[in-house]
């Protein structure tokens, strides 16, 4: 959609009511994830600003009413809210606490929410600089995917002030549905691990599941119809199956970051003294898929594994 499509719906979503704030936004991380949330948020009518290494990743953006920023330095200073969407939590580290970064650069007051799934150590560590800074940080890791970020109904766990929350639930509102504060900074990371754990264990069920179906000769599509709205229902069942039968492994979510998550939440819960077989037994089986060449499909691509047995 260009820029004249966008500032459209921006005023058909004013007319429906959806409030916004006056703030200009600051977004890092146009991926796959963020470049929906950036057009999320142009959508909803806000001036959002972008970072990227090279202008020339973000042109679509820019076509769409994006500004492109030359560094972070200069947009931290340039906007009220900063949004990061990275890939690792050395990723967050660096943008927001390293030289020329976020912390070292943004105005007094502003507001800085980390959407990237990261350590939650890390995310109180910024929550305590920032704080010493005068800046508001929030940790909130998102869940949903390429299509829930797409849609706008991406599940978003915050951690950090509550009222620093409410400020800042209308831009919420613009990427997702299901937005619950989760307590103080680096509980939206906690809670985001929870998120992982589930669906780790829940991928193997949906992928073991398929294997079966195909082993007996049943029509997977069919299989599907029959067991998705019933006990076994699940989002990865719903969303990801039809893309394994289709054999479709575009990342909505890559396979290097699920390592990473999945990495994040055995190292605290080592450190929590809590056993997770589960959490390890998937963790190693999306181990051999990257060594196998698989780090950038999908997650998804997990049933490739099954078959190939």
């Amino acid at each position: 959609m260009n820029k004249r499509g966008y500032l459209l719906q921006s005023r058909c979503y004013l007319k429906k009511g959806v409030e916004r704030m006056n703030q200009i936004v600051g977004f890092i991380g146009t991926g796959v994830m963020g470049k929906s949330m950036v057009r999320r948020l142009l959508a909803h009518g806000y001036d959002v600003r972008i970072y990227t290494r090279t202008k020339e990743k973000a042109e679509d953006l820019l076509t769409e009413g994006a500004t492109w920023v030359d560094s972070i330095a200069s947009l931290a200073n340039q906007v009220d809210v900063v949004i990061t969407m990275v890939g690792y939590p050395k990723d967050v580290e660096e943008v927001y606490l390293g030289e020329g970064g976020i912390v070292q650069n943004a105005k007094a007051g502003t507001y800085l929410i980390d959407m990237t799934t990261s350590k939650p150590s890390l995310a109180k560590q910024i929550y305590e600089i920032a704080a010493s800074h005068s800046l508001h940080a929030l940790d909130a890791p998102v869940s949903g995917g390429d299509i829930g970020a797409r849609e706008g109904t991406l599940a978003i766990m915050v951690g950090g002030d509550e009222t620093a929350f409410h400020t800042i639930q209308p831009i919420f509102q613009a990427l997702g549905k299901n937005i619950v504060f989760q307590g103080e900074a680096g509980s939206g990371q906690y809670t985001k691990m929870c998120n992982q754990i589930a669906i780790a264990s829940n991928m193997m069920g949906v992928c073991e599941a398929l294997a079966y179906a195909k082993k007996v000769g049943l029509q997977p599509e069919n299989v599907l119809k029959s067991i998705e709205s019933g006990a076994a229902g699940s989002w990865s069942l719903s969303n990801l199956v039809p893309r394994m039968i289709k054999e479709d492994y575009s990342p909505g979510f890559y396979i290097k970051h699920f390592i990473k998550d999945m990495s994040i939440a055995l190292e605290s819960a080592k450190e929590m003294g809590l056993q997770t077989p589960g959490l390890e037994l998937a963790k190693s089986l999306y181990d051999e898929l990257a060594n196998q060449g698989e780090e950038n499909s999908g997650t998804q691509a997990l049933i490739k594994w099954y078959l190939s047995t």
